[in-house]
């Protein structure tokens, strides 16, 4: 099993976009000195609790302050850019990378994001696909480029092959850089998306556990269609964990140095004014207020000392019958010290039983 994380990011609003990034930024350079595999950063225009409007600057500053870690979007909104500028900005990044950058994208859920590019929200999903589409026929071409689709039409340009002007960048990565693709709900379409190219799927930790199974069904669905095989060790799962020497003091960090509150004062609102409350119940009997920051530390949540967090993420991997990278959510901790503390009792204490999990290659 390989070891990543996800970083939405996500902080509190009245901290100042500086002190953020800083944090962040040492999260990464933390994750790699740590021996974390991979991480994934996202992209938001007009959330103030998840502040990274440009991941892929970012992502190229943290290259240059890392060594071996992978570092994708986590995930590029694709409906809102234009693919011509996309695909020279992700090319150069991954070239600045020198082989070490994911291509995460997704479709995203926010309607002002929508408002502010324009963007018809029953079209995003045809939008991004036409957008990565464009972008990854603009990296195959040689020579004069022509895209003709129902958002974005590329004229082709005029050459001029003795001075040398026309298009010429390519990705570092051939025949690009690893794709990797983000969903949400429960047979979410945008993971079956993923599995009919043989792109990675990314399991957010939206999804109850119980329902974590359906992503690789749709996953599967997909493949078939699209004549690939489906294998399991690509898939990741992000998880919500949180771990300290005991566990009393874990579940004390969650509920007072800053996770809970992000739930309590952004997700839980945000997902009830946008009608996805559902998405994170076990039971969508259940009734909105009994989804609680405890009862998801009960329930889903992976919060305890290390040996706790262990028998709870092992009999998560079991139930899903495997997985190849395990993703750790990062959090707002107020100090974020307790952040970087629970990502080295994890790679110390954790990590080292988990490594010999791999399901089996396919067929």
């Amino acid at each position: 099993m390989n070891f990543g994380f996800f970083m939405m990011p996500v902080h509190h609003p009245s901290k100042d976009l500086q002190r953020t990034i800083k944090e962040d930024m040492q999260t990464v350079i933390t994750a790699d000195q740590l021996g974390y595999h991979e991480g994934w950063i996202g992209e938001h225009y007009t959330i103030p609790w998840e502040n990274l409007p440009a991941p892929d600057l970012f992502i190229a500053q943290a290259f240059a302050k890392t060594q071996n870690i992978r570092l994708g979007t986590g995930v590029i909104l694709l409906q809102l850019h234009d693919p011509k500028m996309l695909a020279h900005r992700l090319a150069m990044l991954d070239h600045l990378s020198g082989g070490r950058f994911y291509l995460g994208v997704g479709t995203g859920g926010v309607p002002t994001e929508f408002e502010l590019f324009e963007v018809e929200e029953d079209k995003r999903h045809a939008r991004a696909a036409e957008v990565l589409d464009c972008v990854l026929k603009l990296w195959e071409s040689d020579g004069p480029f022509e895209y003709n689709g129902e958002f974005y039409q590329v004229k082709p340009t005029s050459p001029f092959p003795d001075i040398g002007l026309g298009l010429w960048l390519k990705p570092y990565q051939q025949p690009h850089p690893p794709i990797g693709v983000a969903g949400v709900s429960k047979n979410s379409s945008t993971i079956e998306w993923a599995g009919e190219h043989g792109w990675i799927p990314l399991t957010t930790d939206i999804l109850p556990l119980e329902h974590l199974h359906t992503h690789w069904e749709a996953y599967q669905r997909g493949a078939a269609k699209g004549g690939h095989v489906a294998d399991k060790r690509e898939w990741r799962v992000c998880l919500d964990i949180h771990v300290a020497e005991t566990t009393e003091e874990a579940r004390n960090d969650v509920l007072n140095h800053g996770m809970g509150r992000s739930f309590d004062d952004y997700f839980f609102p945000l997902f009830s004014r946008m009608g996805m409350f559902d998405l994170m119940k076990d039971d969508e009997s259940m009734p909105d207020d009994a989804l609680t920051v405890p009862y998801l530390m009960d329930n889903r949540w992976v919060v305890g000392d290390p040996d706790h967090c262990l028998k709870a993420i092992r009999a998560v991997y079991d139930r899903v019958g495997g997985f190849g990278t395990l993703l750790q959510l990062t959090q707002d901790w107020d100090p974020p010290e307790k952040g970087w503390k629970s990502m080295e009792l994890f790679m110390k204490h954790i990590a080292p039983e988990l490594r010999d999990l791999l399901p089996p290659p396919p067929g």
